[in-house]
């Protein structure tokens, strides 16, 4: 399963097309729990609805990027960050590059620069308590492949 995903995002990355930016959504909007990063896990329950994020990347019509999230069976509550945590309430957590960046508490978030190249842009969505909401084994995320073109 592990070299499946790899090749996916190889795959992806190989066919993003060319120009000053190019978005190309991933096929593949889990990653296996394991393989990921480092936060405890929270394991939605068989039966129960399962949250989702939708992450979406604008080009900013002045300089830098603008994500927008898509929740579904999910909401964000800074309010309660370090608080007891259920399945539909915390935050995201913003990677680039699999580095994360911060935490997104609401559903528009700017990032002013991107290096040339392909850039990964990931989402995950986290409890009040920071685990990682998962699925199946699977962590609850989206990605986004950017491509941008070097300025001369």
């Amino acid at each position: 399963m592990n070299k499946i995903l790899k090749l996916t995002s190889t795959i992806l990355i190989l066919t993003a097309g060319l120009g000053v930016a190019t978005t190309v959504n991933s096929a593949n909007n889990y990653l296996l729990a394991d393989n990921y990063h480092s936060h405890k896990k929270l394991e939605i329950q068989p039966g129960q609805p399962v949250p989702k994020v939708d992450l979406l990347v604008y080009p900013d019509t002045k300089k830098g990027w603008n994500l927008e999230l898509k929740l579904t069976n999910f909401k964000f509550v800074p309010e309660a960050v370090n608080q007891n945590s259920n399945y539909y309430e915390g935050h995201a957590h913003l990677y680039i590059n699999d580095e994360k960046i911060t935490r997104i508490y609401g559903n528009w978030y700017y990032i002013k620069n991107l290096e040339p190249g392909k850039n990964k842009i990931a989402v995950t969505l986290n409890t009040n308590k920071h685990e990682d909401l998962v699925s199946n084994g699977k962590i609850i995320m989206d990605t986004e492949i950017i491509e941008v073109t070097a300025q001369k």
